[in-house]
C-alpha cells in the first residue's frame, strides 16, 4: 500500500523597510495566530505564523531591513534567511516585499536587490491611502509590469486588499519563476565580478550566485564580505581588494556605485507609472513635523508627551500593583502559610518566601511594563516615536550615541530588560552595546521601593512638591551619570567613528488597535515569562542563603515565648471578658512578635547574615551596618527585595516601604558592635546613600541575563556588573560623606 507523503509546508518571506506597515501586514495575513521565539544562537526574534486561507503556506516575518547590504544583527538574520543560508530555517519560496506608495522609490531600492537573487516575488503596496492623499496618482499595472511581478495595492490596517495580495500569493507560489533583474552595472564591474567566480570556486565558499558575488564587492566591510572571508580565508580577501582596487583605477570605484546606479534604474521605471503635482503644497503631516521636530517646540512637546507617560506609568499602576501585592500574591501566600497544607519549615518558606514572594515581588510591577508597553506601542504605531528619536539624536550626539538609542533608553525607565532588547535595532555595534551597557542607569520601577521608603523615613517633614523634587533627582542622576559612562566607553573599549544616523520619518496615522494590543501582550509575556525562571532562580538561592542553617536554640527561645503569652491567657481566665480579651490581644501581639524576632534571628544566623558580618568592613565607610549589607545581597534577584529583607533583620517581617512602624524602626536603629556601637545606622546621609546606590547599581539578574544573551557571552554582563556597582559605591560614599560634611 503506498501512502502519499504530506505535502511540504512552503514559506512566503516577508520583508521591506522599517515604518512601512510590514508588522501590520504579518498580522493581517496570519490573522494573530504567530508563534513568536528567537532564532537558534542569536537572540533575533523569529516570528511565523499560517498565512490564512492557504494550507500548507506559513508566513516568516523578516526584520525590517533597508537594504541587502546587511551591518546589523536584525539585517543580518534577514539576509541569511532570504538566501537559505541558515541551517535551522528552511530557505523561503518567495519573496513578499512590502513596498511604501508614498515613498516608491526609495522602498524599491530593497525589492531591486530581492529581484536579483532569483526567488520568486510579490510586491506589496502599502500606504497607498498617505499617497492618495498626497496627490500622487500610481498605475499599477504598469508598475508590474515594468518591475515583471505582481503589484498587489493595499491598506494593511484596514484589510483593504490582503485578499487580492494572497490570491497573488497563491499562484505565484502555484507557477514560480524567477524575476529579472532591473538594475545594470557596469561592464568592468561585471568583469570583475566573473573574474571573482574562479577564486571562490577553489575556496569553501564554493560557486555563489551572481547576486551574491555582486554584494561581496559592494559592501566594503559587510556581511557579505565578512562572511566571505571567514569561509574562503585570505585568497577572497586578497581577491576582493584587489579587484576593488583595479574598480578604482579604472573609473568605477564601488563607493557609492550600487546606490547611483539603482536610484538611476528606479528612477525611470517608476517616472512612467507614477504621477506627483508639479508643486507639492504641505500636507498636514508636513505641518506637524514643523512643530514636532523643531529644536525648542518640539522638545517642549516631548517633554509633555514623556511627562504624561510617566504620571500615567505611575499614578495608573498603583491600584493595579496594590490589587497584586496584597490581594494576590500576599493573599496567596497567607492562605498557603494559614492551611498548613505544606506543612511548615522548610518547604513551607521555600514556596511561600522564596517563589510566591520573590517571584511577586516581581510581578507586581506587570501592569507598569503593561501601561509602558502600551503607550510606547501608540507613539510608535501612529508615527511619533520616530521624530522623538531624531530630535533626540541631538542630545546623545554629545555623549557619543545617535538617535537610535532612544528607544531602548526610554523602555529602560520601566525595565532595563526590554530596553536592551530595543537595542538589537541599533546597527552598529559599538553604539548598540554602549546603548545596552548604559540601560540599566535609567531608573526602573523596581528601584520606586527603596526611594519611598528613604524618602518617608528619613525625610519626613518635606512637602508633597519637595518629595517629588526628591524622586526626580534620583531618576535625573541616572541619566547624568549615563552620559559620561557612554562617553568614556566611546572613547575607549568601544572606540571608532561615530555612525550616521539616517532614519526615514513614516507617514502620521491611527494606531491600529489590534497591533497595538499584540506588541504590549508580547512585551507582558517576555516579562512574565523572565520572572518565571531566572528571577525565580535566583530566589530561591537568595532564600536558601537566608534559610541555612536553622539553628534549633532559635525555635526553643520562640516556642518559650509563646508558651509564655499563652500561660498569661489562662490565667486571665477567671478575670472577667474584659481582662481576657485584653489578655488574648496582649498574648497574640507578644506571639507575633516572637515569630517576627526569631525570623530576624535566623537571618542574621543564617549563611546570607554571616556574609554581612564579611562585609561589614565594605560598607562601614557609607555608614551601614552589617544588616544593611545582607538586604543589598539579598536584592541581587531584583532591587525591591531591600525594603522586604531590611523588615526581617529588624524585626519586622512583611511590612513595605509605606510603613510606619518599619520607617521608626530603622530611624532608631543603632550600631550594636565596635567602635560606633550605640550610634545610629540610618541618618540622613547613610539614607541618601542608600537611595543612591541603588539608583546607580545593577541589582537586577535579569538584566545580566539579557545582556548576556545580547552580547553572547559574560564578559560584558559581569564587566557591566562590576563598573555599575563600583559607581554605585563611589556614588553612596561620596554622598554620605558630602552631607555628612555640611550637617
Amino acid at each position: 500500500m503506498n501512502v502519499a507523503a504530506p505535502a511540504r509546508t512552503r514559506t512566503v518571506a516577508l520583508l521591506g523597510n522599517p515604518n512601512t506597515g510590514k508588522t501590520t501586514l504579518f498580522n493581517a495575513l496570519t490573522g494573530f495566530r504567530a508563534k513568536v521565539g528567537n532564532y537558534p544562537g542569536v537572540t533575533v526574534e523569529r516570528k511565523v505564523g499560517p498565512l490564512r486561507a492557504l494550507d500548507g503556506v506559513e508566513v516568516l516575518d523578516l526584520p525590517g531591513t533597508y537594504s541587502l547590504a546587511a551591518r546589523s544583527p536584525d539585517e543580518i538574520v534577514a539576509v541569511d534567511v532570504l538566501l537559505g543560508r541558515r541551517a535551522d530555517t528552511r530557505a523561503p519560496d518567495l519573496a513578499l516585499v512590502v513596498v511604501d506608495a508614498s515613498n516608491l522609490e526609495r522602498n524599491l531600492y530593497l525589492a531591486s536587490q530581492v529581484l536579483e537573487t532569483g526567488l520568486p516575488v510579490v510586491v506589496a503596496l502599502t500606504m497607498t491611502d498617505v499617497a492618495r492623499a498626497r496627490g500622487h496618482a500610481l498605475d499599477v499595472d504598469r508598475l508590474a509590469a515594468a518591475l515583471g511581478v505582481p503589484v498587489v495595492p493595499l491598506v494593511a490596517h484596514k484589510g483593504e486588499g490582503v485578499d487580492a495580495l494572497v490570491a497573488a500569493v497563491a499562484r505565484v507560489l502555484a507557477d514560480p519563476r524567477p524575476p529579472r533583474p532591473v538594475v545594470t552595472f557596469p561592464a568592468a564591474f561585471d568583469a570583475e565580478v566573473d573574474t571573482l567566480r574562479a577564486v571562490l570556486a577553489a575556496t569553501p565558499c564554493g560557486d555563489l550566485p551572481l547576486a551574491e558575488r555582486r554584494r561581496l564587492l559592494l559592501d566594503v566591510g559587510g556581511h557579505a564580505e565578512a562572511r566571505a572571508v571567514a569561509r574562503g580565508g585570505p585568497a577572497v580577501a586578497d581577491a576582493v581588494a584587489a579587484a576593488r582596487a583595479r574598480l578604482q583605477a579604472a573609473g568605477v570605484p564601488v563607493a557609492g556605485l550600487e546606490a547611483s546606479r539603482r536610484y538611476a534604474a528606479l528612477a525611470a521605471l517608476v517616472a512612467p507609472a507614477l504621477t506627483v503635482p508639479a508643486e507639492r503644497k504641505p500636507s498636514a503631516s508636513d505641518r506637524l513635523d514643523v512643530l514636532l521636530t523643531h529644536r525648542v517646540a518640539g522638545t517642549v512637546v516631548f517633554l509633555a508627551l514623556m511627562s504624561g507617560m510617566f504620571v500615567a506609568l505611575f499614578s495608573g499602576a498603583a491600584p493595579l500593583i496594590a490589587l497584586l501585592d496584597e490581594h494576590v500574591f500576599g493573599a496567596l501566600g497567607a492562605m498557603l502559610r494559614s492551611s498548613g497544607v505544606l506543612g511548615g519549615g522548610a518547604v513551607e518558606s521555600l514556596v511561600v518566601d522564596g517563589v510566591i514572594a520573590g517571584v511577586g515581588g516581581i510581578l507586581v510591577f506587570l501592569p507598569q511594563i503593561v501601561i509602558l508597553s502600551l503607550v510606547l506601542a501608540v507613539l510608535e504605531d501612529c508615527g511619533y516615536m520616530a521624530r522623538a528619536a531624531f530630535l533626540m539624536d541631538r542630545l546623545l550626539r554629545w555623549c557619543g550615541l545617535s538617535g537610535r538609542s532612544f528607544v531602548p533608553l526610554l523602555s529602560s525607565f520601566a525595565c532595563a530588560v526590554p530596553g536592551i532588547l530595543a537595542a538589537r535595532t541599533i546597527d552598529n555595534r559599538r553604539d548598540r552595546f554602549a546603548t545596552m551597557l548604559v540601560a540599566p542607569l535609567m531608573s526602573c520601577s523596581a528601584r520606586l521601593p527603596v526611594y519611598s521608603l528613604v524618602v518617608a523615613a528619613f525625610l519626613p517633614g518635606l512637602t508633597g512638591v519637595q518629595r517629588g523634587l526628591v524622586f526626580a533627582g534620583a531618576y535625573v542622576l541616572g541619566v547624568v551619570v549615563a552620559v559620561p559612562v557612554a562617553w568614556v566607553l566611546k572613547k575607549t573599549l568601544l572606540r571608532g567613528e561615530p555612525s550616521p544616523f539616517l532614519m526615514e520619518l513614516p507617514p502620521y496615522k491611527l494606531p491600529g488597535a489590534r497591533s497595538v494590543a499584540h506588541k504590549t501582550w508580547l512585551q507582558a509575556r517576555e516579562f512574565v515569562v523572565r520572572a518565571g525562571t531566572l528571577i525565580l532562580a535566583a530566589s530561591v538561592v537568595v532564600w536558601a542563603l537566608s534559610w541555612f542553617p536553622r539553628d534549633p536554640a532559635v525555635a526553643a527561645e520562640r516556642d518559650r515565648a509563646v508558651a509564655t503569652a499563652e500561660a498569661s491567657v489562662a490565667a486571665a481566665a477567671g478575670a472577667g471578658p474584659e481582662a481576657l480579651a485584653a489578655a488574648r490581644a496582649a498574648a497574640d501581639e507578644a506571639k507575633a512578635a516572637a515569630e517576627r524576632h526569631a525570623n530576624g534571628e535566623w537571618l542574621r544566623r543564617s549563611l546570607l547574615g554571616r556574609a554581612g558580618h564579611v562585609l561589614e568592613p565594605l560598607f562601614a565607610p557609607i555608614g551601614w551596618d552589617w544588616k544593611v549589607g545582607v538586604a543589598v545581597l539579598a536584592s541581587f534577584p531584583a532591587r525591591e527585595v531591600v525594603v522586604s529583607v531590611l523588615g526581617v533583620v529588624y524585626d519586622l517581617e512583611g511590612e513595605d516601604e509605606s510603613s510606619e512602624a518599619l520607617h521608626t524602626r530603622l530611624r532608631d536603629a543603632r550600631w550594636d558592635h565596635g567602635p560606633r556601637a550605640g550610634q545610629p545606622v540610618f541618618d540622613v546621609a547613610s539614607a541618601l546613600a542608600l537611595l543612591v546606590f541603588f539608583a546607580l547599581c545593577m541589582q537586577c539578574v535579569s538584566t545580566l541575563a539579557v545582556l548576556r544573551k545580547e552580547t553572547g557571552g559574560w564578559r560584558w554582563p559581569l564587566f557591566a556588573f562590576v563598573l555599575l556597582s563600583t559607581l554605585a559605591y563611589v556614588g553612596a560614599w561620596a554622598i554620605a560623606t558630602v552631607v555628612r560634611a555640611f550637617s
